[in-house]
């Protein structure tokens, strides 16, 4: 076996795996851009990309898509601030506690797989429509990759680290906050940039089943009962969704890297 067959693999650097990502957006484009003009889909259902990405271009300069997209981007941040407020205390009283942590587990267990479109109308009748359904079922739905990353952190965390703070004379408190807290960090920010794709989906997808008020999943649900129905405007609107999702979650993982680069290159260690 030769020696450069033996050499380490260097991992790809951020241009590359940005280039990479931008030539797998353009094949998908044109992928659409094909399928359509030749007729293969009707383009009434799947306009050409040109036409997809032009109409939302022109939605930069549409105020009242402007007023629909800050409705919606204000939901998601109330949502998920709120969801980070509530999970990150709740993840460290049932790590840090192992008799709260088995009482609750049931319960736990039991509302995490429910889907939180289908609290809908439960919702909507006790509190009403508007931005506080929105808020509220993006709280419940971004509660927990949150609430159980904090708790998976908190059990990873080194055992002699703490019982060293502990000989010193430190008490549970300050064990939490000086050793667990900052080592299980790494693992709360992943759980809050997948809650952040979590929101953003509840936030649109309420909205669509809502189909009142405004908001960007209120404005793709009348482009879709329209007769006929503004495909164009649709697909328009999801691509602001997805292009918002990707920077988004581009800005929490350059975050995660840069703030623990300790905590990344213990992985590659491992690895």
């Amino acid at each position: 076996m030769s020696a450069q067959s033996l050499a380490p693999v260097r991992p790809a650097t951020s241009a590359t795996r940005w280039s990479r990502r931008a030539a797998g957006a353009l094949a998908f484009a044109s992928l659409i851009e094909l399928l359509s003009r030749t007729g293969l889909v009707d383009p009434e259902i799947l306009p050409p990309a040109t036409e997809i990405v032009g109409r939302a271009i022109t939605l930069m300069s549409d105020p009242l898509f402007h007023a629909h997209a800050l409705t919606s981007l204000l939901a998601w941040a109330i949502g998920l601030g709120l969801a980070t407020v509530l999970a990150v205390p709740l993840g460290l009283l049932l790590g840090s506690v192992p008799i709260i942590d088995a009482a609750t587990r049931s319960v736990v267990e039991f509302l995490r797989p429910i889907p939180s479109v289908a609290l809908i109308p439960l919702v909507a009748l006790v509190i009403g429509t508007g931005l506080q359904l929105r808020v509220t079922l993006v709280v419940y739905a971004s509660l927990w990759p949150i609430l159980y990353n904090t708790m998976y952190g908190l059990r990873g965390v080194d055992p002699v680290a703490k019982e060293t703070l502990r000989s010193y004379g430190f008490g549970r408190l300050s064990v939490l906050l000086r050793v667990s807290l900052p080592s299980s960090a790494p693992f709360i920010t992943t759980g809050f940039r997948l809650a952040a794709g979590v929101a953003l989906i509840l936030t649109v997808s309420t909205e669509i089943v809502a189909g009142r008020g405004e908001g960007i999943g209120v404005f793709i649900f009348f482009a879709g009962i329209a007769v006929p129905a503004r495909m164009t405007d649709i697909l328009a609107g999801v691509f602001w969704v997805g292009l918002f999702g990707v920077l988004v979650n581009a800005l929490l993982v350059a975050g995660e890297r840069r703030a623990f680069r300790w905590h990344h290159a213990r992985l590659g260690e491992q690895g």
